[in-house]
């Protein structure tokens, strides 16, 4: 079977396609044959040796895999050989067939397609979780960062749905605005202005966003506290332009900063996180959680979809497919 890896740090092109035994799954884990792969942001950063958790070499990426189960791992109980299923996929998730912890297997209703299912394995969860750690409260007004990203348009549909009152967005190019608009985005801002942070005041009446969602990090964390209402949560949960630091003083405006994880929810409150699951399933497939795909590559042009992202042309979701 063919899989993507890299020897080493650097450029999109560092990716390869090798040919690799099919893996066995080990205990608690089942094989899935692939139907989609998405593709994250935080891979190009691990690519390059970046972020908080670059990997060992040779490494592969990660990625939200969409599939059909080959075969079960000693111990598992929870699905069945032929049940269709999204999971995130740690280590060669870009391939023909991958190794799944069956824990985080999310079982899919008929019909649903694969980029439909593709957020359910974790961006539709980061998006849900960011938005509990933030506790939004209907009526709330919320600034989310990126908005025309992957996690970024379904966490403004998700605000909507647990009744913001407001939803503000910010993108870094006209067509990128037009896109959050198109996902329940009510005004969306250009955070390459200098000028953004007053404009989310200017939208607010001078208060300030109750709540920020924030995976940018970087300068635009920074000047987000300025954005930020008195009692408002910022919540941090990634770093595309570097990892900032939180000035205490900063914070005696009465406002609050927050991180959220993935991994962390699942360490400490699975259950909330499989409960939010299933509200999640239920969005998607009503449609009132809607997934945009910028573009379907075949597993080849690997390089080509971190490229796109790259380029921060792209909006929405980027799959490949074997």
């Amino acid at each position: 079977m063919r899989t993507v890896r890299y020897a080493s740090y650097g450029d999109p092109d560092v990716l390869r396609i090798e040919e690799v035994p099919t893996p066995a799954p080990g205990p608690n884990q089942v094989l899935i044959r692939t139907e989609a792969i998405g593709v994250n942001f935080v891979e190009t950063q691990r690519r390059r040796g970046q972020g908080p958790f670059p990997p060992a070499l040779p490494a592969s990426p990660n990625g939200d895999v969409v599939g059909t189960v080959e075969a079960l791992g000693p111990e598992v109980t929870t699905v069945q050989v032929g049940d269709r299923v999204a999971a995130t996929v740690m280590d060669n998730a870009y391939a023909d067939q991958v190794v799944a912890d069956a824990t985080f297997l999310v079982p899919l209703p008929e019909k649903l397609d694969a980029a439909q299912a593709s957020v359910l394995a974790s961006p539709a969860q980061v998006a849900l979780c960011v938005l509990r750690v933030g506790k939004l409260a209907p009526g709330e007004t919320i600034l989310v960062h990126s908005a025309s990203g992957t996690i970024g348009h379904l966490t403004t549909q998700l605000a909507k749905i647990l009744g913001a009152g407001k939803v503000l967005g910010t993108a870094s190019t006209p067509a990128k605005r037009e896109f959050a608009l198109r996902y329940d985005t009510d005004v969306a801002i250009d955070y390459g202005s200098d000028e953004w942070a007053d404009r989310v005041l200017e939208e607010t009446g001078g208060r300030g966003a109750d709540v920020i969602i924030d995976g940018v990090g970087g300068d635009t964390f920074l000047r987000g506290l300025d954005a930020l209402a008195p009692w408002g949560r910022l919540v941090f949960y990634g770093a595309a332009q570097g990892m900032p630091s939180v000035p205490a003083m900063r914070l005696l405006g009465m406002k609050y900063v927050v991180g959220s994880a993935f991994y962390e929810w699942w360490r400490h409150e699975p259950d909330a996180l499989r409960k939010g699951l299933n509200e999640l399933i239920g969005y998607v497939a009503d449609g009132r959680l809607r997934v945009a795909v910028h573009a379907t590559l075949p597993l080849t042009e690997a390089a080509q979809a971190h490229r796109m992202i790259e380029d921060r042309a792209h909006t929405g979701r980027l799959l490949l497919v074997p």
